[in-house]
């Protein structure tokens, strides 16, 4: 099993509000009727930052329940290991998700016609450096979870030069698509509780515990609570919730962009020389709007004679800003234009001339609006011991499956010290309220630790534990 000992160093101590000026937490009752002030029409985002950084602080000065529950919102990988490692210390969680086919957030995998067509359509592979993180994929390896991606993956320059990268280290997947590794974290479970779909819409302070609803619809009450994703929708949740030095925090975190283009052909791709393309993944060079391509099909071992050939195409972070429309309404002339686009630019990397690449029997475009982080913290999460309110996620760290994991075994055994933690000051549960961010490089996809030799992450200046 792996190693549940704290992964955190205590970073970022702030000093919190006196009680004297902190929003009264033991009184605000979410179900009183307020009267609401007239909206301001047009009113400025720099308007709502104000709001955001100047609301009050929350301060919870009633006992924890004996039985204390946590509720988690995001069912990403993070979100998910968070709620996972806090029953291994005894602690109940709620794990509230948007997905309606799956957990899993940038774990995605889609599946068109019974099985025939998969894409993993958001993360494509990981790989291992921390050892407490080996430990946990040698366990999905023994479940069946995770298996090596032995096949052939490096970078491809435009026009159709390709470099094999070293088989080691080693690569990883999820057997059947990155979902499935998602759907099964928490198959054994019996301390944690999973709803989804659920948008959770306010967060409210009253009497001691943490009140989440849904549109009007409560959700139930919570002692501590856990924000396992970000964007736009954290930022609003966060707005109005009693907790400036969170949102604050959450807020400054910059996402970018990138366009997802799955397509099935029913033939193999073709290479410049003619042959067949001689590689299963690879992160492209020198073409705009392209920084990766893989094939699903020989990916997940399930290739047939005749295809189809699933593959997943995804933008540079540069072409999503410039291409950027909102996520949940795209228009169809937008992505008709990017498809053509992107396709043009397979053409390219592989070296063909234009309109020679076949035409596929099925593509779906996304956009990943909060794909990945540009800038982090570089802590293993956020904690407001007197709001008791985290953040888990892979930004923290950097941008990979890896980061994620660590950051929510991280906020999990921080959590559980400060709930056993009886007559101790809370302020010094304090994480990560005031660290500073810093750039994050990498590729347009995300960053992998050990892909190359340079690639390394200083365990003990990360996880250095606390005395």
């Amino acid at each position: 099993m792996v190693n549940t000992s704290k992964l955190f160093p205590l970073f970022g101590l702030c000093p919190f509000p006196t009680q004297s000026s902190t929003m009264n937490a033991q009184t605000r009752n979410p179900h009183s009727k307020t009267r609401k002030k007239p909206s301001s029409y047009g009113a400025s985002r720099r308007s709502a930052l104000k709001k955001t950084f100047t609301q009050e602080q929350v301060t919870f000065t009633a006992p924890l329940s004996p039985d204390p529950l946590v509720a988690i919102i995001g069912g990403g990988i993070s979100g998910l290991l968070c709620a996972s490692f806090l029953e291994q210390r005894g602690v109940r969680s709620t794990v509230f998700d948007t997905g309606v086919h799956g957990l899993g957030g940038r774990l995605g995998t889609r599946v068109v016609d019974r099985n025939s067509l998969v894409f993993d359509h958001a993360a494509q592979f990981f790989t291992v450096n921390d050892s407490r993180f080996a430990e946990l994929v040698h366990d999905w390896i023994d479940k069946g979870l995770v298996s090596e991606w032995k096949g052939p993956i490096g970078e491809l320059q435009s026009g159709g030069n390709f470099v094999p990268f070293p088989s080691s280290p080693p690569r990883y997947i999820a057997t059947h698509g990155m979902r499935s590794l998602a759907d099964s974290l928490l198959a054994q479970a019996r301390m944690v509780n999973v709803v989804r779909p659920c948008w959770v819409s306010k967060l409210e302070p009253f009497n001691g515990m943490w009140h989440l609803s849904e549109n009007g619809k409560p959700c139930g009450q919570f002692d501590a609570i856990v924000i396992a994703h970000n964007g736009k929708c954290a930022n609003r949740l966060l707005m109005t919730s009693g907790l400036p030095l969170i949102a604050k925090q959450m807020k400054r975190l910059e996402l970018s962009s990138i366009w997802a283009l799955l397509a099935a052909f029913e033939d193999p791709l073709p290479f410049w020389d003619a042959t067949e393309v001689p590689f299963e993944g690879a992160f492209v060079r020198g073409v705009d709007s392209l920084s990766w391509m893989a094939n699903n099909t020989k990916k997940l071992q399930n290739s047939h004679n005749g295809g189809p050939h699933c593959w997943t195409f995804l933008s540079t972070a540069a072409y999503g800003k410039q291409n950027k429309v909102p996520q949940e309404n795209i228009p169809a002339a937008t992505a008709s234009r990017v498809t053509a686009e992107m396709l043009e630019s397979v053409e390219a990397a592989l070296g063909l001339s234009k309109g020679s690449l076949p035409k596929p029997s099925y593509t779906r475009l996304q956009l990943w609006g909060a794909a990945l982080p540009t800038n982090t913290p570089r802590i293993p999460c956020i904690f407001d011991p007197f709001g008791r309110a985290g953040i888990c996620g892979d930004w923290l760290l950097g941008s990979n499956i890896e980061s994620a994991v660590l950051s929510g075994i991280a906020l999990a055994n921080h959590i559980a010290d400060y709930f056993q933690s009886t007559g101790a000051d809370p302020a010094e549960f304090a994480v990560g309220l005031n660290q500073e961010f810093q750039p994050l490089e990498g590729h347009d996809i995300g960053q992998f630790p050990g892909l190359r030799s340079d690639d390394k992450i200083d365990e003990a200046q990360l996880y250095e534990l606390a005395k």
